[in-house]
Order: C-alpha cells, then structure tokens, then sequence
C-alpha cells in the first residue's frame, strides 16, 4: 500500500473511533506508525529513496569530451542531442540543456533592433573567416532579408573573381537575383567610399559590371555599423556554433583537418536539412517556406558574366614593344618600290620573311 494510501486508512479508522492498538492490528503496523500518521496535517508525500540514473548519464563523458575538442568554442545543446541520439539516447533536450548550463553559464543577450524587408527586396552578403596560414578556409554567406534563407560556399581566398563565383551560385540556388544587395566595406566591392560626394562612393568595376549585367543594386552598410547587415551576421555566428565547430572538431579528434571540398558536401546537406528547415526564431517560420512565398518575387537569373576582371582594374601603362626585325626588311623594300604598288604586294612579302625566319 503507498503511504498515502496509508495515510488515509488511518485517518478514517481513527474517524470510527478505534484505539490506536486496534489501527494498528488492521493496517498490520506498529503503534508508533499509526501515532505519526495522525499527527501528520496532510498527505505525505512520495520520495524516492534510491536515484534512479538519468537517460543523459551514460553520455555525460561524451558531452564533456565534445566541449572540451571545440574550446575556444561552444556547441550547441541542440547540436549535441542529435549526435547522442544517434548513438542511442533516448531522454529529451531539457535534460541535456540543463546540463550544458550547468558546464556554462548563459550570458545576457543585448536587445536587437530588427528592420523587416519586402519579398525579393534585399539579400545580405558576408565573408566568414575560419582559418588562415597554408590551407585558408573562408565561407561565403548569403542570407534573404524576408525569408531568412541562406546559401554558404566554401573557398580558399576571397578575391574579387571567387565572389562573383559565389553570387551567381547563390543566385541559382535561391531561383532569382533580388533587386538589392548589402555589403560591409568589402574591397572587391567598394575600393573608396564617398569619394565622388556623399554616398558616391567608387566601386570595383569589374564587380560593379557584374551587378549591373545581373540587375541588383549594391548597397553599403553603415561604416563601423556590422548590425546594419545583421541578418546574416546572426547567421553566421549560428553557421560557426552549429556547423563549423561540430564538423571540425569531430575531424580534429581523428587527426583531420576540414578542407574547402568536405565542407561544401556538408554544408549542402546540412543548409537542406537543417539551417533551412529550422524555425527561425524570429520569424517563427521555416526559412525554405518562406522562401518559396519570396522567390515569385525575385528578377529573373542572367546569362552567365563574362566580363573581364583584369581588364577591369586600372593598370600601369606597358612599355612598348621594340619593332620586329621583319618590318624593319619590308620598310627598306618599301622604299625602293613604286608608290603605286598594290597592298598585296606587302602582304606577300610579310608572309615571305615569317616563312623564311620560320625556316
């Protein structure tokens, strides 16, 4: 019988009027047990003696051992309650969470000014740096302003040539190009600010042509104001904590580096499943939804460019060439000849002496 069971059997026999010796003889207790229940004001309540062991336990080493290989870095609880229930855990995220906090402590989130733009109206785009040295490791990040869809490349430098690369990429996945594009102080994109007046400022050519074959408008965000862009800032600081951070620890703890071809089959995978198919916490919607509401509302995808990058930079003038040896010939023969001689003439001659130094 459970002790509030008991309780209440003691209550109502004691109710009847019988002794406490009686109570006792029908409950099968001691006196002093039925003494103590009737003294009690309510109904006791139930305590587990023995803890049982939670489901998080027999994974709590694999917790602390995944933090610890992503120092300086933090993943994720949500990160990890994916990777521990693929190998069998069975409990929910609010005991993993309450483990995490106990590992760290939260830091106070400063307040954010959100500005909300139309469909197909504007596209935030970013460099995210993740490695330097010999094997560099850089990620293009595009984020919609109304949806919150996102398209993330993978390269090894970000020169001017890579950036138009990954736009028509993004262009593609996304199903159209939107009808303005925001930028920091990118110098593949704005070599001076403000130079011809106040909000003239002096573009890449060659990646100012781009903008223009492909129909969108460049846009600057405020100087020393990052969060003008803060769409694609906050998802790049989820990219690093719930992509980057899991992949390439997991690889340091056997030994491997992440490199541009790996990253770039996750992230395919990890965009598809995960980054677009989560409820944003804004929105309160999934980004792939939104973005087949917006992508009616896009510009219609351009040829391929082929604009010329190098030739669109300014250069130094070349030296001239030196005159080559056989115009020097043909200047002589010229002089000797007729003036009225035909053009065809030269022209054979020209092909005589290539022939002859050919020999």
């Amino acid at each position: 019988m459970k002790p509030n069971e008991v309780y209440v059997e003691i209550q109502l026999l004691s109710k009847h009027g019988l002794s406490l010796r009686r109570i006792a003889a029908e409950m099968g207790c001691a006196v002093n047990t039925v003494r103590r229940h009737l003294a009690l004001k309510a109904v006791p309540k139930y305590e587990r003696k023995v803890k049982r062991p939670s489901k998080l336990a027999p994974y709590e080493a694999y917790l602390r051992e995944r933090q610890v290989a992503a120092q300086p870095n933090w993943i994720p609880a949500s990160v990890l309650h994916s990777e521990i229930v693929e190998r069998g855990y069975q409990g929910g995220l609010s005991q993993l969470r309450a483990l995490m906090r106990s590992l760290r402590p939260t830091l106070p989130v400063e307040p954010v000014i959100r500005f909300e733009t139309e469909m197909g109206e504007q596209l935030q785009v970013d460099w995210v740096e993740f490695r330097k040295g010999s094997a560099p490791l850089h990620a293009f990040c595009a984020t919609m302003g109304y949806s919150r869809a996102s398209y993330v490349e993978f390269v090894s430098d970000m020169k001017v040539a890579t950036l138009i690369g990954c736009h028509e990429r993004a262009f593609a996945a996304f199903g159209g190009v939107p009808r303005k594009v925001l930028y920091d102080n990118m110098k593949t994109v704005v070599i001076e600010r403000d130079v011809y007046g106040e909000g003239l400022h002096r573009y890449h050519a060659g990646f100012l042509d781009f903008a223009k074959h492909s129909g969108f408008r460049i846009k600057l965000c405020q100087p020393y104001r990052a969060q003008t862009k803060g769409k694609v800032e906050r998802f790049n600081g989820y990219l690093r904590r719930s992509f980057y951070v899991p992949l390439a620890s997991r690889l340091g703890q056997s030994g491997l580096q992440l490199d541009v071809i790996t990253a770039n089959v996750e992230i395919t995978r990890w965009l598809r499943e995960v980054a677009n198919e989560r409820v944003h916490g804004t929105t309160q919607e999934k980004p792939a939804e939104r973005m087949a509401k917006e992508v009616s509302h896009l510009q219609a995808l351009a040829a391929p460019w082929r604009g010329d990058i190098a030739a669109a930079r300014p250069q130094a003038a070349a030296p001239e060439p030196s005159a080559p040896r056989p115009a020097i010939v043909i200047e002589r023969i010229a002089k000797a000849a007729p003036a009225q001689h035909p053009l065809a003439v030269y022209e054979q001659l020209l092909i005589n002496v290539t022939q002859g130094m050919a020999a």
